[in-house]
């Protein structure tokens, strides 16, 4: 595998270092020291002068050692002391090198008529120089520190771009994963995908077995994308047919071919495909395909993004250059296939999508056998209970579900982990962590009891609503002080008018308990009336499940949304807009007054879940069918 290149913060504190040292050796002028015009004058009329040199701006002098200065001064050799620290000539600590050193001196020339005839009266040798400083000035002050900028620059360049050149801007960024025969990935560690792993089982067969295509004329699809929700294991699954075929697999981001410079982007997709000739057979795989794969007339009639345009239209001539016989597959992922650019999608560039979709009970199970075969398991964890409790889960939610399950196990010092560890994690993924310092005063945490026992029961006793889990009022996660889990006994793939009622008569059901049992309300519904409000939304204007407005549907979608986005409405006339609000107002007042008939009903059962909520602080859904008896439809209307 390529090396990366690896900064360590001394490369630059070792650069500033050495532009300091050339500083100041070369651009902090000479050695000699400067003295004043009248200091000069006085070394010159007391005959300590040997020789100066008189320049246009400055006049360059040399002192006599000092026994010469001695002699020639004779008894007036104690006026020679300097008369401060800054005198150079008396150096009683110096070596003799320094001591020459000392001797020189620079003085900035005045306008002194009587210069010459003083140097001449002091017996100074002297001469004239015209000096011409442009080469030097040059030299010093343009060559040197360009010469020394670009060569740090091209070496850090250099670096960095991993490669000969310091100009690596268009070189591809993919990462490229040769074959290990020892640690690979296969199709058996993909689980709860088997329809994708049959689709693109193909690719392996080809890659592995080209002959048997092209005797009988057949031709692999050019291009295949993994469409499906974050976190399914599209890029597991990918990295599974490099394991399986026994190719090299490159790896790259959609958003590491755009830079902010121009045309980086299809430099970097022409060098991409390069160097995937050079070793093929092998994978490309691009990960976040959405990131330059987007829709060009979504940009119509406005700026749009020329980068990105000119990288999308590169990689669309390269899918059509480029021959599958060649051995070069290329697979791609994304989980908003809806705003792809059509031609991305045509025949011949990515003409086949394969959905890796949330995993079944049966694929949750089968998941979770894989993460936690590296777990010690104890005897009461049934893993198959396990999945029929996580529906929605994905496969990065259940990984991550294992490894809480294990920690949880750790902190107590267990030797395995065990069913409650499970149900943790499990309330541990969904509500967040518990945060037991946060302590409610009496009254706040009463009022949570009934909000959350509230909810419980109206969940209990409705037709069609999904059934209570656990229940509980120890804070959890950013806001929630309480929370209802609730989970269907099968995964569901369609909601009926009923379910969707249900679930919002649950969510205003806190709301009601309050108002019936303690007299007023709180804050504390904000999230169940948001949750609610879109929820009904939706009935009206997605599902066309209002009576006064039967089959309406305003919604305008291209494709498959797997990211749970809000789709834009169509447009309406403010009359119809005025009748979806009131639609939306008469089936609100209908969910309350249901729920607080229901909870009126059941006043008693209400009372005795909030008491044994507030003295256990959890009631699992054995203790509920204990505290609430049956579960017999309510007559509420």
């Amino acid at each position: 595998m390529e090396r990366r290149a690896q900064f360590s913060i001394w490369y630059y504190i070792a650069v500033v270092g050495l532009l300091l040292t050339i500083q100041s050796a070369f651009f902090s002028g000479s050695g000699a020291r400067e003295v004043s015009y009248s200091e000069f004058l006085e070394h010159v009329t007391a005959k300590r002068v040997e020789a100066v040199v008189i320049a246009p701006d400055k006049i360059h002098g040399l002192l006599k050692p000092p026994g010469a200065q001695g002699h020639e001064a004779g008894d007036q050799s104690e006026s020679l002391d300097p008369p401060s620290k800054s005198t150079p000539w008396r150096l009683p600590w110096g070596t003799e090198a320094k001591a020459e050193r000392e001797r020189h001196f620079t003085v900035v020339q005045m306008d002194y008529p009587g210069l010459i005839a003083d140097l001449r009266a002091g017996e100074v040798e002297f001469r004239g120089r015209i000096e011409n400083n442009f080469l030097r000035n040059l030299l010093l002050n343009w060559v040197i520190p360009f010469a020394l900028l670009f060569a740090v620059w091209g070496f850090i360049m250099k670096r960095m771009g991993r490669g000969p050149s310091a100009l690596n801007l268009g070189r591809s960024k993919a990462v490229l994963h040769e074959v290990d025969p020892e640690n690979k990935t296969c199709f058996k560690d993909v689980a709860g995908v088997d329809e994708a792993i049959e689709e693109v089982r193909e690719v392996v067969d080809f890659l592995t077995a080209p002959a048997r295509f092209a005797a009988l004329g057949a031709k692999l699809p050019r291009g295949v994308l993994l469409v499906g929700p974050p976190g399914t294991g599209k890029t597991l699954l990918a990295k599974a047919v490099a394991g399986e075929a026994r190719v090299p697999f490159f790896r790259m981001s959609g958003s590491d071919f755009v830079e902010m410079f121009v045309g980086v982007g299809a430099s970097r997709v022409r060098d991409l495909f390069a160097q995937a000739k050079k070793v093929a057979p092998c994978i490309v795989f691009i990960d976040e395909l959405d990131a330059i794969g987007r829709s060009r007339a979504a940009g119509a009639g406005v700026m749009s993004n020329t980068e990105q345009e000119s990288t999308l239209n590169q990689l669309l001539v390269e899918m059509d250059g480029f021959d599958p016989s060649a051995g070069v597959i290329l697979l791609a992922a994304t989980n908003r296939p809806e705003v792809l650019d059509k031609a991305l999608l045509r025949p011949g560039r990515f003409d086949r999508q394969v959905l890796v979709d949330r995993p079944s009970r049966e694929g949750r199970h089968a998941i979770l056998k894989i993460h936690a075969a590296k777990l010690k398991l104890a005897e009461d964890v049934d893993l198959a209970e396990m999945a029929a409790q996580t529906p929605g889960f994905v496969g990065a939610d259940l990984a991550n579900l294992c490894n809480e399950a294990a920690l949880f196990a750790s902190r107590r010092h267990a030797e395995a982990v065990t069913k409650k560890d499970f149900q943790d994690a499990i309330e541990r993924v969904i509500g967040g962590a518990e945060k037991k310092g946060k302590m409610l005063n009496p009254e706040d945490r009463r009022r949570v009891a009934y909000h959350e026992a509230g909810h419980a029961v109206v969940g209990y006793f409705t037709p069609g609503a999904d059934p209570v889990q656990k229940i509980s009022i120890v804070p959890r996660g950013q806001a929630a002080l309480g929370y209802t889990l609730q989970a269907p006994a099968e995964d569901q793939y369609l909601l009926s008018e009923q379910a969707l009622l249900g679930r919002a008569r649950v969510l205003l059901g806190g709301r009601a308990a309050e108002q019936l049992c303690l007299g007023d309300i709180s804050t504390g519904a904000a999230d169940d009336l948001e949750k609610v409000n879109r929820l009904l939304r939706q009935v009206i204007t997605v599902y066309g499940m209002s009576d006064a407005l039967k089959n309406l549907s305003l919604v305008e979608q291209q494709g498959p949304n797997f990211l749970g986005q809000a789709s834009p409405l169509a447009p309406h006339s403010p009359r119809l807009a005025e009748a979806v609000e009131a639609e939306h107002r008469r089936m609100l007042d209908e969910a309350y007054a249901y729920s607080t008939e229901l909870l009126t009903k059941h006043r008693s059962e209400l009372e005795a879940l909030a008491e044994e909520l507030l003295r256990e602080e959890k009631v699992d859904r054995e203790d509920l069918g204990r505290l609430l008896g049956p579960r017999v439809a309510s007559s509420a209307a």
